[in-house]
């Protein structure tokens, strides 16, 4: 009978790496922080030809309305954050919130991500992973019109709360 095994542990326990190197990595131990309120903001664009930009903008794409459908996708990722980046902390999340902005001249969606917690480690993975999964649901929504879309510049615009402080993207 075959033993099943983990996706993880399957890599971790076979040579599959072209490098050879040990894997030694670590969760950051925060038992001894205190909770606190900590806020994050990200953002990232969507470039597409002028066809798809229209339809996306007037909800009229074929599979629906893309905005409804990133803006739960995006949130629902935020939410499992921890499920897709190793050593991410598991975190209760207070608040997500997904903003979209149109911008005509350069036919981009602007989309940025708001996340909130109580917790005594941040979440700008959480506001990072739900911007790209928005993004990623606009781009499955609007390939059938445009293969050559973009997903570009996925940034952390600001995060407040944590023993590190307060940053905004202009404080660089």
């Amino acid at each position: 009978m075959l033993k099943k095994i983990s996706p993880l542990n399957f890599l971790l326990t076979t040579r599959c790496f072209s490098f050879n190197i040990p894997l030694e990595s670590s969760m950051v131990d925060v038992s001894a922080k205190k909770p606190t309120v900590r806020l994050a903001e990200t953002q990232c664009t969507v470039r597409m030809n002028l066809e798809a930009y229209t339809k996306l903008k007037s909800r009229q794409l074929a599979k629906g309305d893309a905005l409804t459908m990133a803006e739960i996708a995006g949130i629902m990722a935020a939410k499992k954050t921890s499920d897709m980046i190793p050593l991410c902390h598991q975190i209760a999340m207070d608040y997500v919130k997904l903003h979209f902005t149109f911008l005509d001249e350069s036919q981009q969606l602007q989309i940025n991500c708001i996340a909130q917690v109580t917790d005594k480690t941040g979440c700008e993975m959480e506001a990072m992973v739900g911007a790209s999964v928005a993004a990623l649901t606009v781009y499955d929504m609007c390939k059938g019109i445009d293969k050559g879309i973009v997903i570009e510049e996925i940034k952390l615009i600001s995060k407040s709360g944590g023993k590190s402080g307060d940053y905004r993207v202009s404080d660089r």
